[in-house]
């Protein structure tokens, strides 16, 4: 082998090596969050962005589609995810009016602002509510035939949130089936999914399984914290946490019935800090665990995926960014934000301090969502440190990338002139 083979050799390894480290930090895993505002006194939106950025969320979730919000997060590359309440459902079923409410609410902002997603109603289909259930679909596919005459169909799919409690049974996790009296509701829908390539979106609250039964749920276990775990009988596959246990329930609940490809996201998650004298487990330091320890599987990839898909990515949205007071309910609806309306952390997560020592601006008057981040209770049936989330890439990684590419760069041009 001649000197110039050998020297092309190693540059092209290297080469292969720094992209795959420029790529890979690129591409990480990330969270996401939902952004509610049931509440008067929260910051505005271009105060919301920094710090949606400061917890190293790419990903947020709306209940509405607030102008001011999607003019905040234009040109950050941020994914939007628009929500349509459950009160647009029988509107939304005529063609032309959702495809006006895609002209008004949407394409003004496209493509600066990166909306990715609709979902068409929150938990419809355990609202016990037929009209509300027969509308759903209808409504699913008049927004997906509005995006396709707009031509935004390949940016925007549709789709929509369930309740965990649409399972009939979810432990262990490969006895995973829905309820029988949803799946005639059900099946027609993960058939539109399937076709239109949009998520099946559950909303999952370990929180709730601990707050009904205290003494038999192993808190450990819902925290992410070490614990022994569980195993399927049925597949050996072992659970050291709850929530990976949830969403592979979803899964084989999918497979059941056929569409057991579609990708599962958790569209809501979270923990309430504060809680009444019956909501057990809803403090300051069970929030910081749960929502810590998540954080830190997703972002950093200490796992990539749940023991019965463990090449799938984790796509799972916290829920919430605020806390909001005029949400209605247990003390514990109002206290599951990351942050208090002042800008501060609701409890220590580790953020930076350039983002976290508070004051910003509060807007006036109340939110623009009038649903959002309703979490229906189930029935009964490693670390606790934080580590600091940033989206950037580390510094010591971008250390070693500028020394490596300042090795490299002048290899390549000796190169070009030995061959020219």
């Amino acid at each position: 082998m001649d000197l110039y083979a050998f020297r092309y050799g190693c540059c092209c390894f290297f080469l292969i090596f720094i992209s795959g480290l420029v790529f890979g930090s690129m591409n990480a895993a990330s969270i996401g969050i939902n952004y509610g505002q049931i509440a008067n006194n929260l910051p505005t939106p271009d105060d919301v962005v920094p710090l949606v950025k400061s917890i190293g969320a790419t990903k947020v979730k709306l209940y509405d589609a607030d102008p001011r919000v999607l003019k905040a997060f234009a040109n950050t590359g941020v994914e939007i995810m628009v929500g349509l309440g459950n009160e647009y459902m029988s509107k939304m079923q005529d063609p032309k009016q959702a495809q006006n409410w895609i002209k008004s609410n949407l394409q003004p902002y496209l493509p600066a602002t990166n909306i990715t997603c609709i979902f068409v109603g929150n938990e419809v289909l355990t609202f016990n509510d037929s009209d509300l259930t027969s509308s759903l679909l209808p409504a699913m596919q008049s927004v997906h035939s509005a995006l396709q005459s707009l031509g935004l169909d390949k940016q925007v799919t549709v789709t929509t949130t369930h309740s965990l409690a649409v399972l009939q049974t979810s432990y262990p996790p490969s006895a995973g089936v829905f309820r029988p009296d949803l799946t005639p509701c059900l099946t027609p829908i993960l058939s539109f999914q399937a076709k239109t390539g949009s998520p099946f979106l559950i909303n999952a609250y370990p929180y709730f399984a601990y707050k009904a039964n205290p003494k038999q749920v192993s808190l450990d276990y819902v925290l992410f914290q070490s614990n022994q775990g569980i195993v399927d009988p049925s597949t050996n596959l072992h659970y050291d946490n709850m929530l990976f246990a949830q969403i592979d329930a979803v899964y084989s609940a999918l497979n059941s019935v056929g569409y057991g490809k579609l990708p599962v996201h958790i569209s809501e998650t979270g923990w309430p800090s504060k809680g009444d004298n019956d909501e057990a487990g809803a403090t300051c330091d069970n929030a910081r665990k749960y929502n810590g320890n998540l954080m830190k599987l997703v972002v950093q990839g200490s796992k990539k995926g749940t023991p019965m898909r463990p090449n799938s990515d984790l796509n799972i949205y916290l829920f919430a960014l605020f806390n909001e007071n005029m949400k209605p309910g247990p003390t514990s609806e109002r206290n599951y934000g990351l942050f208090k309306p002042d800008g501060s952390p609701a409890y220590a997560l580790g953020l930076p301090a350039s983002t976290s020592s508070g004051g910003v601006n509060s807007s006036s008057g109340g939110g623009g969502a009038t649903t959002g981040g309703g979490r229906t209770p189930l029935p009964p049936s490693s670390s606790d440190d934080y580590m600091t989330i940033s989206s950037a890439t580390s510094p010591k990684r971008c250390c070693f990338l500028g020394h490596a590419l300042s090795f490299l760069v002048p290899l390549l041009m000796e190169l070009v002139i030995l061959k020219f």
